[in-house]
C-alpha cells in the first residue's frame, strides 16, 4: 500500500496559490490515472485505486496547511501504512519554479505542513519538494520577502505557460514510477 499526498489549503480562494501545487498534481494523478472521484474521508478528499498491482491512496488534506498531520494519522493508523510508502508532495521556496527533488525524511525547512507532519507521524516519510522560489531570485529586484504572501499568492499565466503545466505532468509520472520501482524492490 502507498500513500500519496498533496499539500494545500482547502477553498476555491486558494485553489491557484503557489502552497496548493500539491493539491493540484493530485488531482492531475487522479485524472491521468483513472482514479475515482475524490470523497470525504480521513479529514480529506479520498481516492483509491489499484496500479501496477498496488493499492494507492490519494490525500488531499482539508484541514488548512498547518494541520497537514492529523488527516495523515488517521489514514497513516486506518490502513497501518508504513511511513516509508507515504509520499508528501509539497511546494519548496528554496527550489527553483519547477525543479524538482525527491528525499526520504529531513527536517521541515519552515514548512508548517511538514512540520505538522511531522509531529504527528515522524519524519522518515519521502518529501517531493516541487521548486516555486522565491520572489526576489524571480524578479531580480528588491520585493517583498514576505514568504507568507508569496506562497499564498497565485501563480501568473506566465509561470502556467512556461513551467508549471509541464511540472505537474512530470512529478505525477514520477510518482507513478517511484511507486513501481519501490514495489518491484520489495518483492
Amino acid at each position: 500500500m502507498f500513500l500519496v499526498v498533496g499539500l494545500g489549503n482547502p477553498g476555491k480562494s486558494y485553489r491557484n496559490n503557489r502552497h496548493n501545487i500539491g493539491y493540484k498534481i493530485i488531482d492531475n494523478i487522479r485524472e491521468v490515472y483513472d482514479f475515482p472521484e475524490f470523497s470525504k474521508k480521513f479529514k480529506s478528499e479520498f481516492s483509491k485505486s489499484e496500479l501496477n498491482k498496488n493499492i494507492i491512496f490519494l490525500l488531499k488534506p482539508t484541514t488548512f496547511m498547518n494541520n497537514s498531520g492529523v488527516a495523515l494519522k488517521e489514514i497513516k493508523s486506518f490502513y497501518n501504512i508504513d511511513i516509508n510508502n507515504i509520499y508528501v508532495i509539497h511546494d519548496e521556496i528554496d527550489l527553483d519554479q519547477g525543479r524538482v527533488k525527491v528525499k526520504n525524511g529531513g527536517g521541515h525547512n519552515g514548512h508548517n505542513g511538514l512540520k505538522s507532519i511531522d509531529n504527528f507521524i515522524g519524519i522518515n516519510y519521502n518529501r517531493v519538494r516541487v521548486g516555486v522560489s522565491r520572489p526576489s531570485k524571480i524578479y531580480k529586484e528588491n520585493v517583498d520577502e514576505n514568504v507568507s504572501n508569496w506562497v499564498l499568492s497565485n501563480f501568473t499565466s506566465d509561470e502556467k505557460e512556461q513551467w508549471l503545466d509541464d511540472t505537474i505532468i512530470y512529478v505525477s509520472e514520477m510518482i507513478v514510477s517511484l511507486i513501481k520501482n519501490q514495489s518491484d524492490f520489495c518483492d
